[in-house]
């Protein structure tokens, strides 16, 4: 706008000088963003840091190929600062989401205390997917330990996966053979004790995270299905669900080769 049609340069001059300095003060001043990016992903089925992510007591288990991929995205941290520059340059990048901090990290919470929300609501993601397994195999609670450890990571969004983990070392597909089929499957999704599969945001940077990763099957929540699609690696074949039940179905079809039961965003 200040560029066209100039008459009247020397006045045109003088206003614009406030402006450039606003754009060049923000250029520099810390916004209230974070900056998302795709994030590792971990195989539930084998080991994070040298330690097993299941272990099942009480139970025989399995032995099981193929890898369930729980994936995450890493964001700027809550006192990290985020320049005008670095939500530009993420703005058009893929691989990049600028988010609101407040939808990342809780509005005047120390980062002691996030890591501990965090860390907290993984704990609950965790108990919820193990009593939704259970409660899917008809295993009894009492008779049947299952530990979860996955260092380093917050939040609930690996919900489904520890679920399908466990579903895999006990059950299988139910008729002796791997929920995977051998393959590389990845995916998101929160959990509830009744097996009930919630949104988790960020989906568009995990497809990502799982391409890298050697996956090439992501299940979404069915509720995220035009996020994930937004930048989905080509070749990456997208399985929506909504419960645990679903999921076990849909892994199963596929390995079966019966596309009419695989269902699709």
């Amino acid at each position: 706008m200040l560029l066209s049609r100039i008459s009247r340069p020397r006045a045109l001059a003088v206003c614009a000088l406030p402006v450039v300095a606003l754009l060049a003060v923000a250029g520099f001043a810390p916004l209230p963003f974070a900056i998302a990016q795709p994030g590792p992903t971990t195989d539930v089925l084998g080991d994070s840091k040298g330690e097993p992510v299941i272990e099942i007591s009480g139970a025989p288990t399995r032995d099981t190929s193929g890898k369930l991929r729980m994936v995450t995205i890493v964001a700027t941290g809550p006192d990290a600062e985020v320049s005008l520059g670095d939500v530009v340059d993420s703005w058009f990048r893929t691989d990049r989401a600028v988010m609101p901090r407040d939808a990342v990290y809780p509005a005047g919470d120390s980062t002691k205390e996030i890591e501990q929300h965090n860390l907290g609501e993984m704990k609950k993601s965790q108990d919820s997917a193990t009593e939704a397994a259970l409660g899917y195999l008809g295993k009894d609670p009492q008779d049947v330990h299952v530990n979860l450890q996955l260092a380093d990571v917050g939040g609930p969004s690996a919900g489904l996966f520890f679920s399908l983990g466990i579903v895999d070392k006990l059950d299988g597909n139910g008729s002796g053979g791997d929920l995977t089929g051998g393959r590389s499957i990845a995916g998101t999704g929160t959990i509830t004790s009744g097996g009930k599969v919630g949104a988790v945001g960020g989906v568009s940077l995990k497809t990502q995270a799982a391409w890298r990763d050697g996956a090439k099957v992501f299940l979404v929540p069915r509720a995220e299905c035009g996020d994930a699609k937004a930048e989905l690696p080509k070749g990456m074949r997208l399985i929506p669900v909504t419960t645990l039940r679903g999921a076990v179905s849909a892994l199963t079809a596929l390995d079966k080769g019966d596309a009419s039961k695989v269902p699709s965003c």
